[in-house]
């Protein structure tokens, strides 16, 4: 029996616990003379992933994706999400006390310039909103008559009698073996970077910027290996780190001691006051640091320039030694992931498996390998409609079986050492219908066209993304995600800068990882995503070229469903690339599975 051990299926919502607590909430704005408060999902460096203790938007409103706000008022609330969640959240939320708006189409900003009155007064936690969307806010109080207050300490936390404690993750080492390059020399590059962008210190709030320049992983949430933890770059001299001493063992502590000052993270705000009294100036992440940061610094007397932090594009270049992890990685990974097709495609069609045991068989399988950290991110197991879900995560509640003539839409990854995967495939049980087929068929020549794409150096993913579309806009179709984000080496599985959407406006450079992910999703019917991750390396040299030519290494290794293929929609080109993918997958995994699973794998990979 398959068993999951990196995530759960319990449904943390509760959302008959909403009215109590938005009740309790309206109380402590009132005694404290505030009209309203608004929620992000945040936590003080902005992560994707945050502590249990950082959950006040789950909290209030029972809403537990990864993006979103809400606004509590006296008499009214409201909801703030993006498409990934449309359907997810009247699920999980009481429509009857919390509004539901577009996170894009109705920003925050725009409705408290709607909503709010004159003399109104707008509460906001300054540690959770970066400085660019406290400013946002406070022009549309502005507009709005209203005027915004910073509220501290945070009032959801004045009523959350049992919020949990902070996490106290064991901090690692992420040895040279996987990291390729020293802290130390990183550390340099950074004071190099600090001296052209002719700055004096550089505030790290990115837990990732910290991994990633002192070569440490940690464990402070769920499925991104982080140690939660501030830092302090100068221009000359050590850094400072700010993180609990708790986390840190002798041998852990002893390396960092080498290349910084070790501080606690009650010390921080100090140090900030510091670099403001000594007028320094400071460069914070526009993108991670809180308006408190901001409003410290400059309060003390000291400059603030607000840009992208600098390690963020470091990081996303990632050095040989960690493109040859990701390789190895993606080899393991795509062996334990034929294994769980090979599996699912003989339990399938005999009616009893669920949208959970295909989970806890997935993660069995990459157990197996022996060096699975974690997984990636919770899997999308959406069978049937719960597949047009985008971020849908299967509960016990929600469990459903995986039924003939439906789709099967699963999306996971796994935390290696050497690497971070990300991969989705779409199955067919039984015999999917035409229209299944034809829209599958669409979604694939997207795939194709940006796995294919060749493009000069300095293009960005805004430039990229129509391909991966243009086949569903002949047909009035599109979908309501980006079509790639980049990926990190044992860190985040989302990561910045640099993505594939109609947002993606930083340049795609040699070194990136990213996901390849088109898709189509029919509400209440089925969903479908092909997805890939893909290195950025040099395109061929051509006779005449310009430019420097990018292209597009596929490093996911799995078979895709040739029953939902319709070759009669494809070129000769998408076909030949389909069939060359399916031979490299077929030579590279074939040695590493077991008899049976090689069998599945050579029907699975047969030309079209």
């Amino acid at each position: 029996m398959f068993e999951a051990r990196f995530q759960t299926f319990e449904d943390p919502a509760d959302a008959t616990a909403s009215g109590p607590r938005v009740q309790a909430l309206r109380a402590e704005l009132a005694r404290r003379g505030l009209s309203a408060f608004i929620v992000p999902r945040a936590d003080r460096h902005q992560n994707e992933y945050v502590p249990a203790c950082e959950e006040r938007l789950a909290w209030v409103t029972g809403f537990t994706g990864s993006a979103g706000a809400a606004i509590v008022l006296a008499s009214r609330a409201v909801l703030f999400v993006d498409g990934r969640y449309t359907l997810q959240v009247r699920d999980q939320v009481d429509t009857g006390l919390f509004e539901i708006a577009h996170l894009v189409d109705t920003p925050p900003d725009q409705w408290i310039g709607q909503n709010l009155k004159a003399g109104d007064t707008l509460g906001y936690d300054p540690w959770l909103h970066t400085a660019d969307s406290a400013e946002r806010l406070r022009k549309a109080c502005e507009g709005a008559g209203a005027t915004l207050v910073a509220a501290a300490p945070n009032p959801i936390d004045a009523v959350w009698t049992d919020r949990p404690l902070p996490p106290l993750g064991p901090v690692i080492l992420h040895g040279i073996r996987f990291a390729g390059v020293e802290a130390s020399e990183k550390l340099a590059l950074i004071r190099k970077e600090l001296g052209t962008l002719r700055t004096d210190a550089l505030v790290v709030s990115d837990p990732h910027n910290i991994a990633w320049a002192f070569n440490i992983r940690g464990s402070d949430v769920a499925h991104t290996p982080l140690p939660i933890a501030f830092a302090i770059a100068p221009v000359e001299g050590r850094p400072s780190l700010y993180i609990d001493g708790r986390k840190l063992t002798n041998a852990v502590r002893a390396q960092l001691d080498a290349l910084a000052d070790l501080h606690e993270p009650a010390d921080f705000e100090r140090d900030l006051r510091q670099l403001g009294e000594l007028k320094k100036s400071v460069r914070i992440d526009q993108s991670t640091a809180a308006d408190a940061l901001s409003h410290t610094i400059n309060k003390a007397g000291g400059k603030v320039s607000r840009g992208s932090d600098p390690i963020t594009a470091m990081k996303a270049v990632k050095n040989p030694t960690e493109i040859a992890g990701s390789r190895a990685a993606h080899q393991r990974d795509g062996a334990a992931l034929v294994r769980f097709l090979a599996w699912l495609d003989r339990e399938a069609p005999l009616g009893h498996l669920t949208e959970i045991d295909a989970v806890a068989a997935l993660e069995s399988f990459r157990r197996e390998t022996g060096l699975l950290k974690d997984v990636s991110f919770p899997t999308i197991s959406g069978a049937g409609p719960n597949g047009a879900i985008v971020h849908y995560r299967v509960t016990r509640k929600t469990n459903r079986k995986l039924a003939s003539g439906e789709l099967f839409l699963v999306d996971s990854g796994a935390q290696y050492q050497d690497g971070t995967t990300d991969i989705t495939r779409t199955v067919a049980v039984g015999a999917p219908s035409d229209e299944m087929r034809t829209r599958f068929t669409l979604v694939l020549k997207g795939h194709i066209a940006v796995a294919r794409a060749v493009f000069p150096d300095g293009t960005n993913g805004a430039q990229l993304d129509p391909l991966a579309r243009q086949f569903l806009w002949e047909r009035g179709l599109d979908f309501d995600h980006g079509t790639g984000h980049g990926v990190g080496s044992y860190l985040s599985v989302h990561e910045g800068p640099a993505r594939i959407s109609k947002l993606g406006m930083v340049a795609l450079k040699r070194g990136m990882i990213l996901s390849n992910e088109p898709g189509y999703y029919k509400a209440h019917g089925y969903g479908i995503r092909i997805e890939n991750l893909v290195l950025v390396t040099q395109g061929p040299e051509i006779d005449g070229a310009e430019k420097p030519l990018n292209a597009f290494e596929t490093l996911s290794l799995a078979p895709i469903d040739r029953r939902l293929v319709d070759a009669r929609l494809m070129t000769a080109d998408e076909i030949a690339w389909l069939d060359t993918y399916h031979a490299r997958v077929a030579a590279t995994l074939g040695p590493l599975v077991d008899d049976d699973s090689r069998r599945w794998l050579q029907a699975a990979t047969q030309p079209c």
